[in-house]
């Protein structure tokens, strides 16, 4: 049971990360590269997204 939790939030944090990374102003082929980290490293790639991930405009001014 607590295995299948932890995975639950990977899932949901993982898909977050993506739709956020989709949907920033980065360039299509940053945008490819984070979420092919995202999806071949669940966990290390959303830690690393939240570090040094595309961010949006107002994040950028």
């Amino acid at each position: 049971m607590g295995y299948s939790f932890v995975g639950l939030l990977v899932l949901i944090a993982d898909i977050y990360a993506i739709y956020q990374t989709l949907t920033s102003s980065a360039s299509t082929g940053s945008k490819v590269i984070w979420t092919i980290v995202i999806l071949l490293l669940p966990v290390l790639g959303f830690i690393a997204w939240l570090i040094a991930g595309p961010r949006g405009r107002a994040a950028q001014i």
